[in-house]
């Protein structure tokens, strides 16, 4: 069984050879079939005209002559065509006189038509008008005219016959051309398509030949694009598109592995040294094995801090973590944050501001709200100076949430503040990290809180950082139209407590 082609450039060569051919055969048909109505129709003309002649010279010898057998023998000797027999019958069929064939018709004399035939098909047309008919078939066939005229009175019927063997052998010779001239005209046809179809496609070899070469380490590579402005170009640069997409990915994710590999070599290293050093000297007090095991502990929750926050960034980013969306209160979750962090703002002299918080009800993930705040209040508390206050509010604008940390720290450095989000980025790189802190001090803390913040429909933005202090907002959609803070402050206290949204 005949299978399909599988290239691309033998389907188009095909399907333009299809195209082209079924109209062109189509087209032979129908003109094959127009040209033997034409050359039927121009024998029915030939013979009119003899039938009319004949009647004509007929209708003459009737005056000159005083019998009937004399007028038709003059007429048929007078009246006299290449390759037509004239034959004169009664009106029952019955053949009364034949003409004779011209002498130059060669094929009249080899095949003569057969008058008995023809007298036997006017006995079933006898309708008194003119008829045209086909006797014989093939090498044999004529075409028969016939119509009545009266002979001294009596009612007989004239018919001319040609033969169709001329017209058999024009129809041959264009059948034969064809024949030979169709497939000739498919056979270029096919040439030409392949052509057309190799030199369209050379760009898509090209491109492929170009796409085979690219592997993960030069992916700055790009395709082919080319100078015409085609479909094919366009599907280059999409592909370019797409390999600028992918190098940009492979280019994160090595730098993503190099920072993490960096930031667990620390917690890594103290863990080996110490135990090291622990284990140099063959006796140790108890305060010492105990100091050396207190530095093991802190470097290990270090360490599983940072695994942690790694593990849950790869989640994230395979879309594997889905939130525990619950219905909550805001304020509860911004109090127990600031509750939360009251120890370590304390041992380094910050105070924590909370500001008067309103109902706030809200469909989220608590756990994962809370960590945000948490990392927010952390990195504040850090880079606040002892005596100095972090902020924490909560305050409702429109359709949203603003939570927003405030502290008094020197700001962050304007070239550094478009990458304060950025995964493993920190603005001081020599920053001592402490351990003991709610976050890892690895540069996720932020990362992760945009993150969250993406995915419970708001953002995490930095408002503003200069040398009075570093403002950062986290922007949450509330579930419905609610009066906002500037209502609450506008309004009548015997009023507030009925503009406040309840769950």
């Amino acid at each position: 069984m005949m299978r399909w082609p599988q290239s691309l450039r033998a389907r188009l060569t095909l399907w333009y050879t299809l195209v082209l051919g079924l109209p062109l055969v189509a087209f032979a048909g129908a003109s094959f079939l127009v040209l033997d109505r034409a050359l039927l129709h121009r024998s029915d003309a030939f013979l009119q005209e003899t039938l009319g002649a004949f009647t004509t010279e007929l209708g003459s010898e009737q005056q000159e002559e005083g019998t009937t057998a004399a007028a038709i023998a003059a007429s048929l000797h007078d009246v006299q065509f290449t390759d037509v027999r004239l034959a004169i019958f009664d009106s029952l069929g019955r053949l009364v006189a034949a003409g004779k064939v011209d002498t130059t018709a060669g094929y009249a004399l080899a095949h003569p038509v057969d008058l008995a035939r023809v007298g036997t098909e006017l006995r079933e047309r006898v309708d008194g008008s003119r008829n045209f008919f086909t006797v014989g078939s093939g090498e044999r066939g004529y075409r028969v005219a016939a119509e009545p005229v009266m002979i001294f009175g009596k009612r007989h019927l004239v018919a001319a016959a040609y033969p169709l063997h001329h017209d058999k052998e024009t129809m041959e010779a264009v059948a034969t051309a064809y024949v030979i001239a169709i497939p000739l005209l498919l056979m270029f046809a096919a040439a030409g398509g392949y052509f057309l179809a190799s030199r369209s496609l050379s760009p898509v070899a090209a491109m492929s030949a170009r796409a085979a070469e690219i592997s993960s380490t030069n992916l700055n590579e790009r395709l082919p694009v080319g100078q015409r402005h085609d479909e094919l170009s366009a599907l280059a640069e999409v592909v370019n598109s797409l390999l600028e997409r992918l190098e940009q990915a492979f280019a994160h994710q090595r730098r993503f592995m190099a920072d993490a590999s960096h930031e667990l070599r620390t917690p890594v290293a103290v863990l080996r040294t110490e135990a090291d050093v622990t284990l140099s000297r063959a006796t140790r007090t108890e305060a010492e094995y105990r100091d050396s095991v207190s530095v093991m502990r802190d470097s290990a929750q270090r360490l599983g801090r940072i695994v942690d926050d790694l593990f849950l960034l790869a989640r994230a980013d395979a879309g594997h973590l889905p939130l525990r969306r619950e219905s909550l209160y805001l304020e509860d979750v911004v109090d127990e944050a600031a509750r939360a962090v009251r120890t370590l703002a304390h041992e380094r002299g910050v105070r924590i501001q909370l500001l008067p918080l309103n109902d706030s009800p809200f469909d989220g993930d608590a756990d994962l709200l809370g960590r945000v705040l948490l990392n927010l209040l952390d990195n504040a508390i850090k880079h606040s100076p002892s005596g100095g206050t972090v902020t924490l509010a909560l305050t409702r604008a429109s359709h949203e949430y603003h939570i927003t940390v405030t502290d008094e720290g020197p700001g962050i450095a304007l070239e550094a503040q478009p990458h304060v989000f950025d995964r493993f980025f920190r603005a001081d790189k020599a920053r001592t990290r402490e351990e003991g802190n709610a976050t890892t001090g690895a540069g996720l803390g932020l990362a992760i809180g945009r993150w969250i913040a993406e995915a419970h429909g708001g953002r995490l933005d930095l408002v503003r950082s200069d040398t009075n202090g570093t403002e950062i907002r986290l922007a949450l959609p509330t579930s419905g139209p609610g009066p906002s803070d500037a209502d609450l402050l506008g309004a009548p206290p015997e009023e507030r407590s009925s503009l406040v949204p309840t769950s």
